[in-house]
């Protein structure tokens, strides 16, 4: 399949990593379809990525959310082959803090965020690609899950991010082979640091130190990056049931 004639859907499209994909997707001449919580920056983004592009407010933890959304971006845009999965959250925070325990309300809310959101998104999807007819390969699809170089080390104070990223990372290769029947394919990507606009809020000096941590190009990762790494997964079918870290060779410290 060819980036131009992708139909996607992106959660989390209203900014950062996400809305680098919305943008390339459009860019190359591909459809797509953003699902965010954060109504009026999506609706700003749709309309600047113009007609090819729309948004769908969307709650990831909301399964009944999730499957109208799918809905209603297969009948704007005749179907779904492509799915990227760049919803999700932080949820920083030590086990043992300062003022206690964390809760088990913060821990719970980062899995349903971070992973449940991405299973019931990857369901739904799936369940309407393997209607789609299939290509010359076969395929009828590629679902694309964000992981994170904190699946493989996390740092102190990342234990529930870290947990929602390395379930993210496990789902993959079983949905790969669960779906390989249907044509769908299954890969996730494990950024680095990249330039989001929570860096971008940080001091300079806190964005030097976190550029030096990376080995070689020694700099933040841009979000375009990360897109052209979604249209690559997306173009040669060989690739399934992989994690790729896109990371600079950054191994990150335990805090």
């Amino acid at each position: 399949m060819k980036i131009q004639d992708a139909r996607a859907v992106v959660t989390g499209g209203a900014s950062g990593l996400g809305h680098a994909v919305a943008r390339h997707v459009v860019a190359m001449g591909g459809q797509v379809t953003m699902l965010d919580v954060q109504e009026g920056p999506g609706q700003k983004a749709a309309a600047e990525l113009g007609e090819r592009a729309r948004f769908q407010r969307c709650d990831v933890t909301s399964e009944a959310d999730v499957e109208a959304a799918m809905q209603a971006a297969a009948a704007a845009m005749g179907g779904i082959n492509l799915l990227v999965n760049c919803a999700g959250v932080i949820g920083a925070g030590r086990v043992l803090g300062k003022n206690g325990p964390m809760a088990g309300d913060f821990f719970t809310k980062v899995i349903h965020i971070n992973l449940i959101g991405t299973f019931l998104c990857d369901k739904a999807a799936a369940a309407l690609m393997q209607k789609n007819e299939p290509s010359a390969d076969g395929e009828r699809g590629v679902i694309i899950h964000t992981s994170s170089v904190a699946a493989f080390e996390g740092q102190i104070g990342q234990a529930a991010y870290s947990a929602t990223k390395a379930g993210v990372m496990g789902m993959t290769l079983p949905l790969a082979r669960e779906f390989a029947a249907f044509g769908v394919r299954v890969n996730s990507i494990a950024p680095g640091i990249f330039q989001t606009a929570m860096v971008g809020g940080m001091k300079p000096e806190i964005q030097a130190s976190l550029e030096a941590q990376v080995p070689f190009p020694s700099r933040l990762g841009r979000p375009e990056e990360y897109a052209r790494l979604v249209q690559s997964i997306f173009e040669i079918a060989m690739l399934n049931g992989e994690t790729i870290r896109l990371d600079g060779a950054i191994r990150m410290q335990p805090k």
